[in-house]
């Protein structure tokens, strides 16, 4: 099967950092999912993993954590889908990924992918989706459906995947999202999220707050910079409110005051944990993507897509690595079909 890999960790120009190659089509395990990818898409991650360091495979190691396809065939203790159903997922960072032809992936991180979406539009979105809802809904302890109504979200990095996700859930549940832009382009796309206000997060945040009418917030989610913004959040969130995190810092964070001493929850998401750690509650993110497709075909959830690239290969695979690493990507680019 055709297949875009790396052998090497290189810079994204150097043309051999990504490969076209040719390898076996996978044979399912028990659980697993033999999914025919029709489309592909793009995060940070991908970025990371495959980022500069002195080491090498033996075999082309294959990324990408964001797919949409249909299911060409199932392991025997599969029950939940069936060759012919369309899916979407974000996979498992410790299995090859969805740049391939075929991906092996286990039936219960899949979901159904929404009927209303094309197969690019669909796959620029399970990566994202399972990290905000998990965020805010599961480490964070939001509701989903209302029942934290008029509390104030402050999201850094609003127009990115993650955030831009975020704050359309946000606005589905009826909480108050700020997001962080610094272009005019950046932060019309945050309103239409569903960012109720913008604020560059070029200047400092607790004037532009204040200005809004924001003593403190209740929940600040850093989707970009950790260490950046440590200490602004710290003072911005306000007693026993939240703040969720989803990069690695740089360096040592100071975790006591003003965090303790305001009793400030800290809350870790990492959407691979789940697949990596083989988590008895595993199955939850099938139905977080299940019911996230019901949204969208529901019309309350939109695609973030912004680009599509054709074909997948690694010419347009190192395209698009490239554009998210220049930091000024807005929502997702995505792969779509096999030449």
């Amino acid at each position: 099967m055709k297949a875009v890999g790396l052998t090497r960790y290189l810079p994204i120009a150097d043309p051999d950092s990504l490969q076209d190659v040719e390898l076996p089509r996978p044979e399912p395990g028990e659980r697993d999912l033999l999914v025919r990818v029709e489309a592909v898409s793009v995060n940070p991650v991908d970025t990371k993993v495959r980022a500069p360091k002195a080491q090498t495979e033996a075999q082309p190691k294959v990324l990408g954590y964001d797919a949409a396809g249909v299911v060409e065939a199932v392991g025997r203790g599969v029950t939940r889908f069936k060759p012919g159903d369309a899916v979407w997922y974000a996979g498992d960072i410790t299995r090859p990924g969805s740049n391939a032809e075929y991906q092996l992936v286990d039936e219960r991180i899949a979901g159904r992918k929404p009927a209303s979406l094309d197969y690019a539009q669909a796959a620029a979105m399970p990566l994202t989706t399972l990290t905000a809802w998990e965020l805010l809904f599961e480490r964070i302890g939001l509701d989903p459906d209302g029942g934290d109504r008029g509390k104030s979200l402050l999201v850094v990095a609003g127009a990115g995947g993650v955030g831009s996700i975020a704050l359309q859930l946000a606005r589905r549940a009826g909480l108050v999202a700020i997001a962080t832009a610094s272009r005019a382009e950046t932060a019309d796309w945050c309103r239409r999220m569903g960012a109720a206000h913008v604020v560059d997060h070029r200047e400092p945040l607790k004037p532009q707050l204040e200005a809004l009418g924001f003593a403190e917030v209740d929940v600040a989610i850093n989707l970009a910079d950790t260490d950046r913004y440590w200490d602004a959040l710290g003072e911005l969130v306000a007693p026993q409110g939240h703040v969720g995190l989803i990069v690695e810092p740089k360096g040592a964070l100071k975790i006591g005051d003003p965090y303790k001493a305001k009793c400030i929850g800290i809350h870790w998401e990492m959407m691979f944990a789940r697949p990596r750690y083989r988590t008895a509650d595993m199955a939850e993110q099938g139905r977080i993507l299940d019911r996230a497709a019901a949204l969208v075909d529901a019309g309350e959830l939109v695609t973030t897509l912004t680009e599509t690239l054709f074909p997948i290969d690694a010419a347009n695979l190192r395209t698009a690595h490239a554009q998210l690493e220049s930091g000024r990507t807005i929502g997702k680019v995505a792969l779509s079909g096999w030449r």
